[in-house]
Formats: C-alpha cells, sequence, structure tokens
C-alpha cells in the first residue's frame, strides 16, 4: 500500500548545487593575490565593495520598503570614522573597520527616529538632507582637512603590511570578506522570522499590520543593520583610497546612484538580484567609460528599457518566468511517496 505525505523543504537540487559552486568560486577569489594581477585585484575589490552597498540598499528599499536615496551618509560616516580613529587613537585601521560600523549603527538611531516620521518620497528626500548635513557637518572639521580632506599617514599606511603587495592583498581580502559577510547576514535575516515578517511587509504592509506584525520595528532593525553594514563598506573604500574628502565621502552619485542602478538592473527584492546587476554594472562600465559622459547617458537609457521591459529586473523576470532561485529563501510543499 502506497501512502502519501507532504513535507515543506527549500532546499532543490539547484540551490544545492549554486552552495557547491558559490563555495568554489569564493575559494578561488580568495586565492586572487597569487594568481590575479594588481588592477585586476582592485576591479575586484571594487566590485565586491560595489556588492555589499547594493545588498545593503535592497535590503532597505527591496523588503522594507525604505527607498533612500541618502545612504552616502554612512559610507562617508564609516569613511572618516576610520581616519579619526586610526589617526587620532591610534587605532590599526582593521580595527577600525568594525569600529566604524558600530559607530555607523548608533549614529542611525537618532537619525532613523527623525525621519521614520516621513512616508513615501518625502522619506527619500529626507535621507537625501540628512547625508547634506553629514557633507557640511564633516566639512566644517578642520582636524580632518575641512573641505579639501585628508590623507592616511605613511606611518600607519606602512603599519598595516610589510610591503605594498601585502597590502594590497590584505585590503582585497578584507574588500572579499565585506561581501561575504554582508550576502551571509542578510540570508540568515531573511530566513529567520524577522525575514518572514519583511517578506511580508514586502508583498502588502496593509496585510501584514492586519497580522499583527510591527512594521516600524522591523524596519528600525532593518535599517540600523543596514547603516552599521554600510559604513564599514565605507571605511574599506577608502581604506583603499586611503584619501578622503567631504565631496568623495558623501558623493550622491558613486554611492547611492550607481548602488541603485545596479539593482534595479539585477532585481529589487531578491538576493540573486544586486549579485547580477554588479555584474552587469562593470561590464558596462568597463567598456563604455572611454566614453566618457556618454558612457553615463548609455547607462540611463539601459536602466529605462529594463524599467519598461522587465520592471522586476533581469533576475526578477528570469525568476518570474521559470522559478529558478539561488539562495533557498522559499518555502515549497514537498509530495513524498512510501509503500508500507
Amino acid at each position: 500500500m502506497t501512502t502519501t505525505t507532504y513535507s515543506i523543504s527549500r532546499s532543490s537540487t539547484v540551490t544545492r548545487t549554486a552552495a557547491v559552486v558559490g563555495i568554489l568560486v569564493v575559494a578561488g577569489l580568495i586565492a586572487a593575490p597569487w594568481w590575479a594581477g594588481r588592477a585586476d585585484m582592485r576591479l575586484l575589490s571594487e566590485m565586491f565593495l560595489y556588492l555589499s552597498l547594493a545588498c545593503l540598499w535592497n535590503l532597505l528599499a527591496g523588503y522594507a520598503g525604505l527607498v533612500s536615496v541618502g545612504q552616502q551618509a554612512f559610507v562617508g560616516f564609516g569613511g572618516y570614522m576610520l581616519f579619526a580613529l586610526a589617526i587620532f587613537a591610534g587605532v590599526s585601521p582593521i580595527v577600525a573597520i568594525p569600529l566604524a560600523g558600530i559607530l555607523g549603527a548608533l549614529v542611525a538611531v537618532p537619525v532613523a527616529l527623525l525621519i521614520f516620521r516621513l512616508r513615501g518620497a518625502y522619506f527619500a528626500i529626507g535621507t537625501w538632507v540628512i547625508a547634506e548635513v553629514f557633507r557640511l557637518s564633516f566639512a566644517q572639521i578642520s582636524a580632518l582637512g575641512g573641505g579639501s580632506g585628508t590623507s592616511l599617514p605613511v606611518a600607519i599606511v606602512r603599519g598595516m603590511a610589510s610591503n605594498r603587495s601585502m597590502r594590497e592583498a590584505t585590503t582585497y581580502w578584507l574588500a572579499l570578506g565585506m561581501a561575504v559577510l554582508v550576502l551571509v547576514v542578510i540570508y540568515m535575516l531573511l530566513r529567520s522570522r524577522n525575514g518572514l515578517a519583511l517578506t511580508a511587509i514586502r508583498d502588502s504592509e496593509v496585510a501584514s499590520e492586519s497580522f499583527g506584525i510591527d512594521i516600524w520595528r522591523h524596519k528600525f532593525v532593518v535599517y540600523i543593520i543596514a547603516a552599521g553594514l554600510t559604513a564599514m563598506t565605507g571605511a574599506l573604500i577608502f581604506l583603499q583610497k586611503l584619501r578622503i574628502s567631504p565631496d568623495a565621502a558623501f558623493n550622491v552619485n558613486d554611492w547611492t546612484a550607481f548602488v541603485i542602478f545596479i539593482v534595479v538592473i539585477g532585481g529589487i527584492g531578491t538576493l540573486e538580484g544586486p549579485i547580477i546587476g554588479v555584474i552587469v554594472f562593470f561590464l558596462l562600465r568597463e567598456t563604455l567609460s572611454d566614453l566618457g559622459t556618454t558612457y553615463l547617458l548609455i547607462l540611463g537609457v539601459v536602466a529605462i528599457v529594463v524599467m519598461l521591459k522587465a520592471p522586476k529586473g533581469l533576475w526578477g523576470t528570469l525568476k518570474e518566468r521559470t522559478g529558478l532561485e539561488l539562495f533557498p529563501l522559499s518555502r515549497r510543499v514537498v509530495k513524498n511517496k512510501s509503500d508500507k
């Protein structure tokens, strides 16, 4: 006699294969200092840092509905905290990175309490205004170079590693580790009960509230987590550059507009979307950057075409048509048959 039972499963052959491939890719990337050139490592580091920023913005906008155009506030804040801790407190730059993240999360608390009073477009404008306040405030701090900025002292840079190659390898590994950390944190968050609540909020805030989900609390937690990790990413960005200025640290084009482009192209509200978006963005940038301002016009046209033809992004459209998923986040009912 054959009996049928049902169970809930998240993993599939595709997700298990993707996990193995992902581990192999990360292992290969860890070994990059032994097989890649200096320019390749710098490009890969930049990709990892943009991937971190894109995943965090996607968590805010794609899951919590917090469309921020002022995330450069925490990128710049993290960068300045790294320089301040290293120059004035004598903290090692590597130790200063997580400290910058903690300080970023702490400063995000009063910011969140203020801008969470705003809704929709007013929230987005409010985040941009906050970022401008940060930029103007740091431009007034003469100890950090004021409006012209400052460089990391040579003694601190030399203290990181014995030679330039080792320093570049260290910053590369830190950038790779940052991207992996952000992906793991977001993945674990989305698999938890809080992640289930966030998915419900993404689908319908009204329905979520009717089921007793505390929308404000979940959004607040997501905002603080995103701010802290964005500040850590910002610290890493300017550790690579070794120089910081208000205009570079709080640049809306570099740290928010390009990040939004990456998420929109890849697929907002999916964990795979920012990965696809980063690959597409850097392919376009490396191919078209010699065209000058025309390159930015082409990026704009690409974004408009994708938003018109595939509003859910490249990965979102593929997922909608095929049900393909690389990260096991969805739950599915599995039919099991057994003989008794």
